[in-house]
């Protein structure tokens, strides 16, 4: 008993022991407390700051081992009225002077504007001591932007997270290339200030403009005015609920693989949205994990539950290091004695109190912990405080996936670090592709070969040059397309109106972010839309006409004369050799009757039938027929025929050349003027096209200058003098343009180009058709095509260009691909490509010219005949042979032709006078033969009458 007692005792002691080293404790803490006085401003309706500031003022009184006791004189700062907020500052500061309670520092928590410039010229004014947390980067604090160096030293400013979360998107650009995007807000957000800065030095298109707020129907107007921008890429910068309001205000077609969202936020909680299908990048903030036990404390124990927490936890940790830093200066004696407070009525402008105060150097080396991330604080001298120091934090990046109205998928790929040019640290590469935009433009174009034309198997749909050109230009510039033919089929022309149609309309419209094709650069489409520079030489109108035909023969030299004159001719040759055979035979002159006085002749020509046909024959040719007639009525028939003959051949060898020569003459057409002064020949071009536009408005312009001459003609005020120099017999104003106009309209114009090669190809001699059209549709025609022809050259030549929207980021872009092309001579080979190795060239004979000579096709026939008589004497030759060695028939001749030692031999050997001689054959066997020679004129029998 006595133990439990003793114990009992010491306890009791030990207690009471205990109570008085605590009260000890308290009453030496109460004498080192320090005291300080703060001016806290803040802007109306940041209540994360406000709660901030009074869960510091408990936490120091909860926790006497600061020894820090704060005195606040707060300011609600008006965001519109400068000058009520000035007063309300300087009856405070005038109220603490009097009453000796001057700020040791103003902790400024205005965000921007009004506000935060009023603030920051008073303390600059005055020379305060300030801590501001207000937004904005170097030189972005216009009042304190040239500040000297003891003003910099007091003056500070930390920037809060809002400030610093939207520079991710500036890393996220630069991580996926992104070329175009739209930047939304809301009132969690101060842009006002990142307009120039935010995407600065990126080549990057983009806007950034605050949430419509007022309802459903803006928000979507809004967003429908940004897509008609081109813009593909939306960024949502703002709390849950806003991002919520703008998703559910996007159309689903926006959601798809060429649109891409990014979701913002300072809340930790996770998106929700009534959309049925979309996936976004989601970044919320994340506290470090060695604070998140003192974040929790300040929550539970403290009541630090003031949304958005990151913003609550950044003043809360400012607060309390901006106030333990006047401690550190006071206690340590850095702090001034004799600190001058100059009141707002005494300030003249140049009279700011001196201060030799080095707020920066204290600040950054209290090292108390914080409660979300660290503060990164410029601690060089040298180096420019504001707009550099922040507090740092990690974000983390989700892909957030919403199905049917909740979300159904997030996924971590990466997080980022708070700073002004920090990059992304992403996990999961694949994913964050996926969240890219693709970059998807829109073509409208129109079918127009070799530029333009469909091909089921192709990528697109399309093949040609311009599809090749915008590939090329999608590499270099890293772009996809889609592409489709706009609905009339036309570039584009303005009407009575001023209203345009086809691809012109399209991209004025919005609806085309790229007009592709044949497209020529003109003045008043120049106006409305943009060109990129030429991708094309200066192309041309040009006419295209059917290529004459003459038709090719192997006997065309048969054709130079008609069937009854060959039929004369061969009529004339039979009566000719006839006649002479008759002549022959019955001129007692001839040689057949008279051989005794020729027979010392060395020719020897008898004139039968067969002879005078081969006479008349080779008398027509240069080799001559050889041994005239004897007889003088036979030479007078031959010398006739060879005076026939010679004026048929001179005929028929001038009348070949200009028959083929004619044949291979030029169109009569070989330019415009050519067509303009003829009448057989109809011509238009297509409707609607450049060509047409061009002729209509020459025809206009030769119509108001001749109005202005009549005017000026007819004019009574001018003096006589000044008339007469107006009165010419001719015409002065050309009206060639005015009548081909009136001549395309009674010709009508043809809608398609198909329609006109239709019509060209349809023309005869007397019912005509040109058509005039650009120089590349109509030399790709003629490439393919075998009856069509260039005519003349090329006028009112214009250069080829890709067409975008007015004001559009795509004609630098271009102009740089495509240069960048032509230095490459990818150009070059295009053209080469489409023009010199295109497939579809038609293999085409090659036209007759004047200069080249006379082609196989017309003058073979002369082969045939030579075949043809070769043949037939090989046939006469095997006939010859057949008839000699087979019949055996033998030939009679003439004894007046055997001389007398023919005789004498003929008798020696056969002791008798045969009784006739086979030719060809002797011997003893044929002595005895039938075929007797039988003599004619070896001496006139006794019966025998003369002739003559």
């Amino acid at each position: 008993m006595l133990d439990v007692c003793l114990k009992s005792f010491k306890y009791l002691w030990l207690l009471v022991l205990l109570t008085l080293l605590s009260g000890w404790n308290r009453e030496t803490l109460a004498q080192t407390t320090q005291n300080i006085n703060v001016f806290f401003i803040n802007e109306v309706d940041n209540e994360p700051a406000s709660k901030a500031v009074d869960v510091v003022l408990t936490y120091l009184k909860k926790n006497i081992r600061y020894g820090l006791s704060v005195q606040i004189e707060s300011i609600e700062a008006n965001k519109t009225d400068a000058k009520v907020l000035l007063e309300a500052i300087c009856n405070k500061y005038a109220d603490s002077i009097e009453k000796k309670m001057m700020p040791h520092l103003i902790l400024d928590t205005t965000k921007s504007g009004v506000a935060s410039e009023t603030v920051k010229s008073f303390t600059q004014a005055l020379g305060l001591p300030t801590i501001s947390a207000s937004y904005g980067q170097e030189g972005d604090l216009r009042q304190w932007r040239d500040l000297d160096e003891s003003k910099q030293k007091y003056l500070l400013q930390v920037m809060p997270p809002g400030d610093i979360i939207p520079e991710v998107i500036r890393s996220i650009v630069r991580r996926l290339n992104i070329t175009n995007a739209a930047i939304l807000y809301d009132e969690t957000f101060v842009m006002d200030h990142k307009y120039k800065s935010l995407l600065q030095n990126i080549q990057t298109r983009h806007v950034i403009t605050a949430i419509a707020m007022e309802g459903k129907r803006e928000r979507e107007e809004q967003i429908e005015k940004l897509r008609n921008l081109d813009i593909n890429n939306f960024f949502i910068l703002g709390n849950l609920q806003s991002i919520r309001m703008v998703l559910e205000s996007v159309k689903p077609a926006y959601f798809e693989r060429n649109f891409a969202w990014h979701a913002i936020t300072q809340n930790e909680g996770e998106v929700s949205s009534q959309r049925d299908n979309a996936t976004i990048m989601f970044l919320k903030p994340m506290a470090y994990t060695q604070f998140r036990d003192r974040l929790g404390l300040l929550r539970t124990t403290y009541n630090l539950n003031e949304e958005p927490q990151l913003a609550s936890a950044f003043y809360f940790d400012l607060a309390l290091r901006s106030f333990l830093t006047i401690k550190e200066m006071l206690q340590s004696g850095a702090w001034p004695k004799d600190m001058e407070y100059l009141n707002c009525d005494d300030f003249q402008g140049g009279n700011t109190p001196q201060r030799n105060l080095d707020l920066r150097e204290y600040f950054t080396k209290i090292s108390e912990p914080t409660s979300y991330g660290t503060f990164e604080l410029v601690t060089q001298p040298k180096q420019p405080f504001n707009g550099f120091s922040y507090m740092k934090f990690e974000m983390d990046i989700n892909v957030l996936q919403i199905r049917g109205g909740s979300s159904v998928n997030s996924k971590s790929i990466g997080t980022w670090t708070a700073g002004l040019d920090t990059p992304l640290t992403v996990k999961d590469e694949e994913q964050m592709k996926n969240l890219t935009a693709d970059t998807v433009y829109r073509i409208y174009t129109v079918v127009q070969p070799p530029f333009i034309m469909r091909d089921e198997t192709a990528p697109k749909g399309y093949k040609g040059y311009c599809i090749d050109l915008i590939n090329e230009i999608a590499a270099i510039v890293h772009f996809d397309y889609t592409i489709q033919e706009v609905e009339d089929g036309k570039f584009g022309n303005m009407d009575e109106k001023g209203e345009w149609n086809g691809i012109v309309k399209k991209l004025i419209d919005k609806q085309a972010d790229i007009g592709l094709g044949s497209m020529s650069v003109m003045a008043e489409r120049e106006i409305v839309i943009d060109f990129t520079v030429p991708y094309y030489d200066l192309v041309g109108i040009t006419i295209m006409m059917q290529r004459p035909s003459s038709p090719s023969s192997l006997f065309k030299f048969l054709t130079v004369l008609e069937t009854n004159v060959w039929l004369c001719i061969l009529a004339a040759y039979f009566f000719t050799s006839f006649l002479m055979w008759v002549f022959d035979r019955w001129s007692p002159y001839s040689y057949q009757n008279n051989r005794e006085k020729y027979k010392d002749d060395e020719e020897k020509r008898e004139f039968n039938l067969k002879e005078c046909l081969w006479f008349c024959m080779t008398s027509l040719t240069p080799q001559g027929g050889g041994e005239a007639p004897k007889n003088l009525s036979g030479r007078l028939v031959a010398a006739t025929w060879w005076l026939f003959g010679f004026i048929i051949i001179a005929s028929y060898t001038a009348n070949l050349a200009a028959f083929l020569t004619v044949s291979r003459l030029d169109t009569p057409v070989e330019s415009l003027d050519d067509l303009a002064k003829q009448y057989k020949i109809l011509y238009a071009p297509l409707n609607g096209s450049s060509a047409m536009t061009y002729f209509e408005r020459m025809a206009n312009i030769e119509q108001m200058f001749y109005e202005i001459w009549k005017d000026l003609s007819l004019n009574d005020s001018l003096t006589p003098l000044e008339r007469s120099k107006l009165a010419v017999w001719d015409y002065p104003v050309s009206d060639k343009y005015t009548k081909m106009w009136q001549a395309m309209q009674e010709a009508a114009l043809p809608a398609t180009l198909d329609e006109a090669v239709a019509r060209v190809r349809n023309s005869t001699a007397a019912t005509g058709f040109a058509f005039l059209g650009d120089a590349t549709d109509i030399r790709y025609l003629q490439l393919t095509n075998c009856d069509l022809q260039v005519v003349g050259e090329e006028f009112s030549r214009k250069p080829y260009a890709i067409a975008v929207q007015q004001g559009s980021h795509l004609k630098d872009q271009f102009n740089n691909a495509i240069l960048t092309l032509l230095n490459k001579r990818q150009l070059e080979k295009l053209k080469e490509k489409w023009w010199k190795n295109d497939e579809a060239q038609a293999k085409c004979d090659k036209p007759e010219d004047q200069s080249d000579g006379i082609s196989i096709q017309n003058i073979g026939g002369v082969f045939i005949v030579i075949f043809v008589g070769i043949g037939m004497a090989c046939i006469t030759l095997v006939f010859e042979y057949w008839w000699y060695r087979y019949r055996k028939n033998p030939r009679i001749i003439d004894v007046a032709e055997a001389s007398t030692a023919d005789r004498s031999n003929a008798k020696d050997v056969t002791g008798k006078l045969a009784d006739g001689v086979i030719l060809g054959n002797s011997g003893e066997k044929f002595e005895k033969s039938n075929a007797a020679l039988r003599p004619r004129f070896n001496q006139y029998p006794a019966t025998f009458k003369p002739r003559f």
